[in-house]
């Protein structure tokens, strides 16, 4: 087999099978939590550490990345999220506020060391950095969106068949022999630097790089402010729907948002040219500004909320899906092409500061506001997303 190709199956495996336990994790904690009384501004506040230590370890991870290597930094990944599962198969008792908080910061800094760690590998797996490399990071995405979503329903049936710690175990578990298995088939050295980068570097220099950044910073965090704590709340609590429904019906979404980005170069264009695709992100962002703000408008004038819902989140997930595969063609084609874990690590930073103002603001927004608050903070993010793609160079960038 191809070396590169074997290390691209490897790397997506790796990837895969961490999806489904972070997809599961996080759809435990929610639904379990919310069950035990906690309000939707303290589940959201259980993942404050995951989406903060997200942001430390992607600028302190491609920095390491091109110290040692991506198959390292994703092995270590992988451990860490090990070592988070086992923390939450302690007696019910010991689950406080402060004890999930840490065993999802240890989950947050292994999640972004595992993303990274992958999406970085590509740069030097790819043939090519136009057609080839929007292929390979658009199913990389893809696939690994559509399993996160299974996990949220494999999460909800765990759940209702064997209870918190039993669910825990189990993940634990099939975690444990990917890890080993990965250790001995991911063995060639990725992404090393020949010349160590200084702890300095990990801030972006490269204007295209920072632009997309803050684009980014605004798309995630408004996917994250209605879909977080606000949808899985109100779908359990306004409809009453049971723990697997949520799962099932959450899970169903992410899939069907997966498998549209892998098929985003084929709904783009496969030959992409940074100009095209940044004239492509306005025209979807504006798009997709207009969809929560549609389906705030609609359950505000009392139509059916499970039609509204669904339908919005089926264009949501299109419109999203295109935006989101694109942002994740660029800023790999944008990287340096030696040590592209840096620039690589700092876009996922902004990715993850997204994403900590959208979960906070999820379960803070819904508590006090209600869904309809979430989506119109959700419209207003996207807008300012576009605005910040806007400005993207137009010329061939970030590839010296």
């Amino acid at each position: 087999m191809d070396s590169r190709l074997r290390d691209y199956a490897v790397i997506t495996g790796n990837y895969w099978a961490f999806t489904v336990t972070d997809g599961a994790l996080r759809m435990l904690v929610v639904l379990h939590f919310h069950t035990l009384g906690f309000t939707p501004f303290e589940i959201a506040s259980l993942f404050l550490f995951y989406e903060f230590f997200g942001i430390v370890t992607n600028a302190v991870g491609g920095w390491l990345g091109a110290r040692i290597g991506l198959n390292r930094t994703m092995q270590i990944g992988l451990l860490l999220q090990i070592g988070a599962l086992a923390l939450l198969l302690v007696p019910e008792t010991w689950l406080t506020v402060i004890w999930v908080m840490i065993a999802q910061a240890i989950s947050g800094i292994a999640k972004d060391l595992n993303k990274m760690s992958a999406k970085s590998s590509m740069k030097s797996i790819a043939r090519d950095q136009d057609a080839g490399l929007y292929r390979i990071v658009a199913f990389l995405t893809g696939s690994k969106n559509a399993l996160k979503g299974a996990g949220f329903f494999i999460g909800a049936v765990l759940l209702s068949w064997l209870e918190f710690q039993g669910a825990i175990a189990v993940m634990v578990a099939m975690l444990s022999v990917v890890w080993l298995m990965s250790l001995l088939l991911l063995r060639r050295e990725l992404g090393v630097m020949k010349a160590k980068p200084k702890f300095s570097q990990i801030f972006s220099k490269s204007e295209a790089v920072n632009r997309l950044s803050l684009a980014r910073f605004f798309l995630f965090g408004a996917r994250d402010v209605w879909f977080v704590v606000g949808l899985p709340v109100f779908l359990h609590e306004v409809l009453g729907w049971d723990f697997w429904q949520v799962g099932g019906y959450l899970a169903a979404w992410v899939i069907i948002y997966g498998m549209i980005q892998a098929a985003a170069p084929k709904l783009t264009g496969q030959s992409q040219a940074p100009d095209v695709v940044g004239r492509q992100l306005v025209v979807f962002g504006g798009c997709l500004a207009l969809t929560p703000a549609a389906i705030g408008l609609a359950l505000s004038y009392g139509m059916s909320p499970v039609f509204v819902v669904t339908v919005g989140l089926l264009i949501f997930a299109l419109l999203f899906a295109m935006n989101s595969a694109l942002h994740s063609f660029l800023i790999v084609r944008f990287a340096r092409d030696e040590g592209a874990s840096l620039d690589i690590g700092f876009y996922y930073m902004a990715n993850a500061g997204g994403r900590l103002a959208g979960t906070v603001g999820s379960g803070a927004l819904y508590q006090w506001m209600g869904l309809e608050a979430c989506l119109w903070v959700s419209a207003g993010l996207i807008a300012m997303a576009s605005v910040a793609a806007m400005s993207l160079p137009k010329g061939e960038v970030g590839t010296a």
